[in-house]
């Protein structure tokens, strides 16, 4: 499977073949383009949508949060969850369990966007930033320590391309190669009873353009570029995920989206190739699209598109029957497969050291993982899961939502009563019916997939010296 940039330009042509292409290595010459077949326009189709899937929809997913309509807030303001997530298939993509997120989207197109982060007291603190292309460019996992996951007062600055300028004394200057950017912070909470502490450090946070955190001007508005195609595309498939609306796209639906966000977000790191191979078929920043008259192979190109996106990369790291992300995450360089994978599976996913999610669908014996059906996972005493703040599983359907069936308690962790065993090891039941054990994790009466969270994980959990138990059914 594609891993790099390399392999993702030259799967599919060789130097030997017609449709191969100059800059390519070692290539010594430039067919003809009377002598390139159609073959050439769904290889170089597919490679381009693997390349800017995640530009694409992180512009459909901040055109879908901005605004102030229900569940919006406006750019530069975050928007803080004030509940956990309810039961039922009305649910985000696997919705935590564990943390109230607040959410918001930076616009330091004009000037830096500064944030202020209260002292969290002990208590676990994830705040990142992603850029466009879904790299991480700053967290608070480096401040962790072995005994604490918490965080202490202090003010970052976002600052866009090209801006010069004085900034607050003490601020810590964060350059971001994109006109927008996506943050995110997530506060532990430990249940219902604990909402007040957590609504308390929310409303600490702050998040504010330059001028407004100076006092220069009172208020703020700006509003990030929206293409015609992101208007039709919201248009037509309003009701879905940002991972649907992009899926439900044309090609020339979401090249145009492409080519209109690439002026204000080049690709990070810098690929001139990347864009060539768009340039030869009619994808161009900033302009109007002028795709070739060939809907075959360009259909063609964007199903294997689509399939490639959903399709674990050979670098994702796997152990008895969980998969999950390794070192790389987060920082993707030319791993242009690992990235699109991410975005489309695990939107908004940090770093190594951030988090990690392992997802299983399957028991110790390769059967779908059903509800009706009760299994044990086994924690040895020197397996439990490594992290500097806290770990938690959590079952959900197939598509991702909570059981609408489950009770209340629907997480099993350290952080939420689970009780080891006489020799220090650890066992999780997970059924749709109660069990004798004390960690009982409640499942939906239907198939199923258990997602297993490490919140600040130790580097053995993403090096994979380090792996989940398997999933045994009783």
């Amino acid at each position: 499977m594609i891993k790099n940039r390399q392999e993702l330009f030259s799967l599919h042509w060789t130097c030997a073949s017609l449709a191969g292409l100059a800059f390519l290595a070692g290539c010594a010459s430039t067919p003809s383009a009377t002598q390139k077949t159609t073959g050439w326009i769904k290889d170089e189709v597919a490679d381009s949508y693997v390349f800017g899937y995640p530009l694409v929809l992180m512009g459909v997913a901040r055109d879908a949060a901005v605004g102030t309509g229900p569940g919006q807030a406006p750019v530069n303001t975050l928007r803080h969850a004030q509940a956990l997530p309810p039961i039922g298939a009305a649910n985000p993509l696997l919705a935590s369990l564990d943390t109230l997120d607040s959410i918001g989207w930076l616009d330091v197109g004009s000037e830096p966007v500064i944030v202020s982060l209260p002292d969290s007291h002990g208590r676990y603190v994830d705040a990142r930033v992603l850029d466009m292309w879904t790299n991480v460019l700053w967290s608070t996992s480096s401040q962790f320590t072995t005994r604490t996951a918490g965080i202490k007062t202090q003010t970052i600055a976002f600052v866009g391309p090209g801006w010069q300028g004085d900034l607050p004394k003490g601020a810590l200057r964060v350059d971001v190669p994109t006109r927008n950017a996506w943050m995110s912070v997530r506060i532990q909470s430990n249940g219902t009873r604990d909402l007040t502490a957590v609504k308390k450090l929310q409303r600490a946070v702050r998040v504010a353009p330059l001028s407004v955190y100076t006092g220069e001007t009172r208020s703020a508005s700006i509003t990030p570029p929206r293409s015609n195609a992101a208007d039709a595309a919201a248009a037509a498939a309003a009701s879905g995920t940002p991972a649907a609306q992009v899926a439900a796209l044309d090609a020339n639906g979401f090249f145009s989206q492409l080519a209109q966000a690439l002026p204000d977000n080049p690709p990070t790191p810098a690929d001139p190739h990347a864009l060539k191979i768009l340039s030869d078929f009619g994808v161009t920043p900033g302009d109007p699209v002028n795709l070739p008259s060939a809907p075959e192979a360009i259909a063609a190109g964007l199903a294997d598109g689509h399939e490639r996106v959903v399709t674990p990369p050979s670098n994702l790291l796997t152990g008895n029957g969980w998969s999950w992300f390794g070192d790389g995450v987060g920082n993707y360089g030319l791993d242009y497969a690992m990235r699109a994978y991410a975005a489309a599976t695990q939107p908004g996913i940090g770093t190594k050291d951030d988090e990690m999610r392992a997802v299983v669908t399957q028991d110790s014996e390769g059967h779908a993982l059903n509800g009706a059906n009760r299994y044990v996972i086994h924690f040895a005493p020197n397996q439990l899961p490594p992290v500097r703040g806290f770990w938690s599983i959590t079952a959900y359907t197939k598509d991702g939502a909570l059981g609408e069936s489950a009770p209340g308690r629907l997480a099993v962790g350290d952080r939420n009563g689970a009780r080891r065993n006489r020799d220090g090891s650890l066992d999780v039941t997970v059924s749709s019916a109660r069990g004798k054990g004390g960690n009982w994790l409640p499942a939906p009466r239907t198939d199923l997939q258990l997602v297993l969270r490490l919140y600040a994980p130790k580097p053995q959990a993403t090096d994979g010296s380090w792996q989940p138990p398997a999933v045994v059914r009783q």
